[in-house]
């Protein structure tokens, strides 16, 4: 008995000399912040910081209450821990994210406000707990509305303010193509939440952020980051995207809530000539079990593709309201390649727009030119397992000329939309097991493309005198295996003088009224097996 009370105190001293007087736990609140959010305690977390830095790390450490802070800077070493029932709320004054630093806002590299959360060339720092950040950024979305409306209406803005002139002083080298030069004449640029930057071992758990002033977690040049169980929930407002690594490796996003006023997590590398330079790619990305809400797209890889994007999982997601499921953009003059693509196991209703959406045309107005390393590319994407409903498209596809989108597979889908799968400049796509419910036109158009394959491709709600799948100047295409359960009209229809090599074998046509209908195609070139 008296072993078992030796043993007892001696855990019970351990334990207290561990947690209660530990020396690496600062917390905020006992060393003077105010918890009712009215006076700024910025230098006392920042001291705290830098003091748990010079002794090799520490916790800092927010208990229940409300801190109101400026820019934070993260040394390596450092945990942010957020009690339930703790809420910081990032100061709205400019001046508080003060001086300047480097950072990368929509794929270029300039000086400009600090992020909310900085940390720069550090390794191993946390953000964990279940507390909230809050960036009140609704001063700063009306301020860049204002600009923008000034831009639109009189081609710059009405007159530049001190922080403007700072930002001209500080960028007075920078360098961007020409379609962009319209967005710096900003010269106001809205800090994202978090940015580390060049840094190593990331992790951020449990907490909430919320009211982003741009873009909330948006780590650039790091390596081995973890993030796990957050929430992100910003109102409608201009481009407070969810997520977005950029130019990063070994990122592990999960079990994460979603709901934001732009995309909801977005994979770039950077911008035009100076990311192709730089030939930092974003790669090893994995995504799963995530709920995505309102935003204009679930997962976005783009436009910001320069550097570009390899070896990406998204998989076990939910996909609900947000305008687009996935979405590849780019254009030419960004160069870039985006490859190595698996998603998988994915569940999306109410899309507003396209349940997939691969576009190489984000930029319209830029002319076709021999292919360079301005040349932007989307290959080696593989989809599977997808089941969509009160979706306004299946999916749309936009290659260019001088470089088709290559080598898309699309295995077990099952989508109900309004349109289908409108296909354009593409080839070597292939469809198994698919089912696409339309209520408007055919469930699949293909129009200047090649090399595809359609195995056991139907639909359950026929339309009409439309046929189910439609070919325009497309060739050398194989069918087979198909067995349309509905009675139909037309299942495939081929015209233009380019359509030719059409293969049909081994389908099962009792319920079709028309199997084939062709017109100005070549004699010859539809062959039924």
């Amino acid at each position: 008995m008296k072993n078992k009370i030796s043993m007892l105190f001696l855990i019970s001293t351990i334990f207290l000399g561990t947690s209660l007087f530990a020396n690496d736990w600062y917390n905020i609140k006992q060393l003077g912040a105010k918890t009712d959010g009215s006076i700024l305690c910025t230098k006392i977390i920042q001291k705290a910081i830098d003091e748990a830095s010079t002794k090799g790390g520490g916790t800092i450490y927010f208990p229940s209450g409300q801190y109101l802070t400026g820019a934070i800077h993260l040394k390596s070493n450092i945990t942010l821990h957020l009690d339930a029932g703790a809420l910081v709320k990032f100061s709205d004054n400019p001046i508080d994210y003060l001086p300047f630093v480097q950072v990368r806002w929509e794929g270029v590299l300039m000086n400009s406000f600090s992020p909310l959360l900085h940390a720069e060339k550090v390794d191993n720092i946390t953000i964990e707990g279940r507390g909230t950040f809050d960036g009140q950024g609704q001063k700063w979305w009306a301020t860049i509305l204002e600009y923008v409306a000034q831009i639109r209406k009189n081609g710059d803005i009405d007159s530049i303010n001190n922080f403007q002139k700072m930002w001209m002083e500080a960028n007075s080298d920078i360098k961007v193509s020409d379609y962009y030069k319209r967005t710096l004449k900003r010269r106001f640029f809205r800090p994202p939440f978090f940015q580390a930057n060049k840094s190593t071992n990331i992790r951020i758990t449990g907490v909430k952020f919320i009211n982003s002033p741009f873009w909330t977690i948006n780590p650039i040049f790091c390596d081995n980051i973890t993030i796990d169980g957050i929430t992100i929930n910003n109102p409608k407002s201009p481009n407070t995207d969810g997520i977005n690594p950029s130019s990063c490796s070994n990122v592990h996003i999960s079990n994460c809530h979603i709901s934001v006023g732009d995309d909801c997590i977005t994979i770039k590398s950077g911008r035009d000539e100076e990311a192709r330079n730089l030939n930092v790619p974003c790669q090893n990305i994995t995504i799963t079990n995530c709920t995505m809400l309102n935003g204009h797209g679930g997962v976005v890889i783009g436009s910001e593709m320069s550097g570009s994007v390899r070896k990406v999982t998204i998989s076990n997601c939910v996909f609900d309201g947000t305008d687009r499921g996935i979405r590849l953009k780019s254009s030419r003059e960004r160069g870039g390649i985006v490859e190595e693509i698996r998603v998988d196991n994915i569940v999306m209703k109410n899309i507003q727009r396209e349940a997939f959406m691969f576009n190489l045309m984000y930029d319209k107005h830029l002319k076709e030119e021999p292919v360079n390393e301005k040349t932007p590319s989307f290959r080696n994407i593989h989809i599977s397992n997808v089941t969509g409903s009160e979706v306004k498209q299946a999916c749309r596809i936009i290659g260019i000329p001088e470089m088709p989108i290559q080598n898309l597979s699309f295995n077990n889908i099952n989508i109900d939309a309004t349109l289908g799968f409108d296909i354009s400049t593409a080839e070597n796509i292939e469809f198994h097991n698919v089912t696409i419910d339309t209520k408007q036109g055919s469930a699949c158009l293909v129009t200047d493309s090649k090399n595809m394959v359609f195995e056991n491709f139907k639909t359950n709600k026929p339309i009409e005198n439309t046929s189910i799948i439609k070919l325009n100047n497309t060739n050398n295409i194989n069918l087979y295996n198909c067995f349309q359960l509905k009675e139909a009209d037309i299942f495939i229809s081929a015209e233009g003088e380019k359509t030719k090599d059409i293969y049909l074998w081994g389908n099962n046509f009792a319920k079709v009224k028309n199997p084939v209908n062709s017109k100005d195609v070549t004699k010859g070139s539809i062959i039924i097996k």
